[in-house]
C-alpha cells in the first residue's frame, strides 16, 4: 500500500493501514464518517512497530566528533519536538511556510501536529527497549514471509540519547 488512501476511497481495498496523524484524516476529509470505519490500533493489538529513529553505522560510534555531532543533533531535535508539542499552530505554520509544493493545507498541518503531539507527549526521545523488542518480535513474526529472519545483534544503543538528554 502506498502512502495515500486511494485504494479505500476507490473501493479497491476493504482495509488499509493509516497513521492517526495523517492518512486517517485523509479518509475523514474524503467524506467517510468515523462511525463507518472499524479501526484497529497496532498498539492495542501488540504489534506496533517503531517508525522513526536515528540510524548510523556501528563503526561511526567510535568517532568522537561524530558522536558529539549526533548528541547535539538529538538534543536540538528533541528541543524542537517539545517546542512543537507546546506550539502546534506555530509548528504547522513553519511547515506551511516551507512547503515548496504548495500542496499542504493549514487545516491538515495543524491537525497533524496536534496528533503528533499526542504521540510524542511524555517522551524524552530515547529508544524504549520494550518498544524495540516488540518491533523485533513483530518483524520476525511474519509467518512464511517475515520482514527480518533473525534477531539483530548490536542493533541499538542509547549511548547518544543518554548523553543528549541528561
Amino acid at each position: 500500500q502506498g502512502f495515500n488512501v486511494d485504494p479505500l476511497l476507490q473501493k479497491q481495498a476493504a482495509c488499509i493501514s493509516t497513521m492517526t496523524y495523517n492518512e486517517y484524516w485523509q479518509v475523514i476529509d474524503a467524506g467517510i464518517k468515523p462511525e463507518e470505519l472499524v479501526t484497529f490500533k497496532y498498539e492495542d493489538e501488540g504489534v506496533a512497530t517503531l517508525e522513526d529513529g536515528l540510524y548510523v553505522l556501528e563503526d561511526k560510534l567510535k568517532d568522537a566528533k561524530f558522536k558529539e555531532d549526533m548528541v547535539k543533533f538529538v538534543r536540538a531535535s528533541m528541543k524542537g519536538w517539545k517546542w512543537a508539542e507546546e506550539n502546534p499552530d506555530d509548528a504547522a505554520d513553519i511547515v506551511l511556510e516551507n512547503d515548496a509544493s504548495g500542496a499542504q493545507t493549514e487545516k491538515h498541518q495543524k491537525r497533524m501536529m496536534g496528533e503528533v503531539a499526542k504521540l510524542t507527549a511524555g517522551s524524552k526521545g530515547a529508544l524504549d527497549k520494550a518498544d524495540y523488542e516488540r518491533t523485533v518480535k513483530t518483524l520476525l513474526g511474519g509467518g512464511s514471509d517475515p520482514v527480518i529472519t533473525k534477531e539483530p545483534s548490536g542493533a541499538f544503543t542509547t549511548e547518544i540519547t543518554d548523553a543528549a538528554l541528561k
